[in-house]
């Protein structure tokens, strides 16, 4: 199988696997809230964090279909985020994924709630699975919190929020990114070297990975929002001027340069993992898109 082939299974099973969740669900009386819900989560995407999952699953000598608890409640904890930085008092964005944003549609409360339980539903789904070494189970729970909640993703976003009124450092920048951004890239590829029953030295360099990756990924994605068109993106560009972007820090041509340096040395964590041909290929074309 080649790498898009694989890339595109993944993307399709996960699809499936969150589709299927929620059917079971589509009889409750708060059918309102699975619709919304479902309007964010099904929106498409690149499904990124669950290729992660299966993938590294995959390297370790695990069947990365056992992996998709763990894929699925990272891409519920992704989707809530951005129905929740979205809202009219955090970012107030009007398109996401080239479609009305959550609370367009469904109204600021309906929302927050969809996101609410987004990330509750993940937790549950993610003790479902079934791994190598059952007492990870405990670890990846451990992980997957610590990654989404204050010390991880949330954290990020209250610094993002603290940071809007001022100039960052570099370092403060570096803060922010590796925790709004970063951090659930982190959880993806443990998470799926756990599935797997991969060596602390193959979570290390997960870990390692994930970070520098993330920190490419967040400087890609700064200067798209100065180069890129909304048609490709599907969401406005230019949203970003006045903020504490990558850009605004170094510049395009030393952005430019560090997505480069961080990507290879992201790469180079990969020697720890067999047939790492296929990520290695998709790390370097998330960091040189252009949509």
């Amino acid at each position: 199988m080649n790498s898009d082939s694989r890339w595109a299974e993944y993307a399709a099973y996960i699809e499936n696997y969150l589709r299927r969740y929620y059917e079971g669900f589509h009889s409750e009386p708060q059918k309102p809230l699975f619709e919304a819900m479902e309007y964010s989560l099904m929106a498409g995407g690149k499904r990124l964090r669950p290729c992660f999952v299966f993938e590294f699953c995959r390297m370790c000598g695990g069947d990365w279909h056992q992996a998709a608890p763990f894929a699925a409640a990272i891409e519920m904890i992704h989707t809530y985020s951005l129905i929740h930085d979205d809202l009219p008092c955090m970012d107030n964005d009007d398109f996401r994924r080239g479609k009305p944003t959550n609370h367009k549609v469904f109204g600021e409360a309906m929302a927050v709630l969809s996101g609410d339980a987004l990330l509750t539903d993940a937790f549950a789904v993610a003790a479902s699975a079934k791994l190598p070494k059952p007492e990870d189970l405990a670890t990846a729970i451990g992980v997957l919190s610590q990654c989404a909640g204050s010390l991880g993703m949330v954290g990020g976003q209250v610094l993002d929020i603290m940071s809007e009124e001022r100039l960052c450092t570099e370092q403060e920048v570096l803060d922010i990114q590796s925790r709004k951004t970063g951090a659930l890239i982190n959880a993806a590829c443990v998470l799926g070297v756990l599935a797997g029953g991969g060596s602390e030295k193959q979570i290390e360099a997960a870990a390692s990975f994930a970070g520098l990756l993330g920190l490419a990924f967040q400087i890609r994605d700064d200067m798209l929002d100065v180069i890129g068109s909304a048609q490709e993106l599907g969401k406005a560009v230019g949203v970003d001027q006045g903020k504490n972007t990558f850009v605004r820090l170094y510049g395009l041509e030393k952005c430019e340069e560090l997505v480069r340096k961080y990507t290879n040395s992201a790469v180079n964590q990969l020697i720890h993992f067999s047939d790492h041909t296929a990520l290695e290929a998709l790390a370097r074309s998330l960091t040189e898109r252009m949509h």
